[in-house]
């Protein structure tokens, strides 16, 4: 069973950081490329970063130079590392395969002082 967990999420002041984890199973992560999405309160998802099987990466302008997208295909993870963060980044963050459509169950990440 095609299965991603997100962990990592909480809460942060404005200007710390969080990384992000995605915990993939049922298929073996070097083949697809992944992405991080995210969904603030009333809107719909959008998308934050993506890392492709090869290793190049891309990034919303919204965060780049702020937050890096990263796998560990021995250890079947994504990583989001956040710095940075505004209370803008707040919302919940999603792990998607595109491959399947296949989606976690999303973690909050909430920026507040």
């Amino acid at each position: 069973q095609v299965q991603l967990v997100e962990t990592g999420g909480g809460l942060a002041q404005p200007g710390a950081s969080l990384r992000l984890s995605c915990v993939v199973s049922g298929f073996t992560l070097k083949y697809y490329s992944m992405h991080w999405y995210r969904q603030i309160q009333g809107n719909s998802r959008e998308p934050v970063a993506t890392v492709m099987g090869d290793g190049r990466t891309t990034y919303a302008d919204s965060v780049k130079g702020r937050f890096t997208i990263s796998r560990d295909n021995a250890k079947k993870t994504v990583y989001l590392q956040m710095n940075s963060l505004k209370p803008e980044d707040t919302a919940v963050y999603f792990c998607y395969r595109s491959s399947g459509n296949i989606w976690g169950q999303g973690t909050q990440v909430t920026v507040s002082s």
